[in-house]
């Protein structure tokens, strides 16, 4: 959960650099959420407010922490527009989300594995 909370509060950071846990561990509570909320709107028989509320809710912070993460392997963020490509682009774009961090300082900052932890 504290990942998670740790890239809601940084909802609108678009610089520096995330790493693959920050990332994935992000991507699977708000999934986790998200099915949550997908659940009680089929208990309750009511269409997807819900989770379409908490779809615009976190649009950006998914967003920011892609960027983020597309910086940790080198790349730059325009990388996400790659998804666009039907089909293979969200393929590449996974790919880049599960390589490793680029080592040491990259132009977008340290890298976030060489840092101390904060609990």
């Amino acid at each position: 959960m504290h990942w998670y909370v740790k890239v809601l509060s940084n909802y609108a950071v678009f610089r520096g650099r995330a790493r693959r846990t920050e990332y994935w561990m992000f991507t699977l509570i708000n999934f986790l959420i998200a099915l949550i909320l997908t659940g009680i709107e089929l208990m309750m028989q009511i269409s997807s407010v819900l989770t379409g509320i908490y779809g615009l809710a976190v649009a950006l912070p998914s967003l920011a922490v892609v960027v983020r993460r597309l910086h940790d392997s080198g790349r730059s963020g325009w990388w996400f527009l790659i998804q666009l490509i039907p089909f293979i682009g969200s393929i590449v774009l996974l790919v880049f989300m599960c390589l490793d961090s680029q080592e040491g300082t990259n132009e977008y900052g340290p890298n976030p594995k060489e840092e101390p932890e904060h609990t």
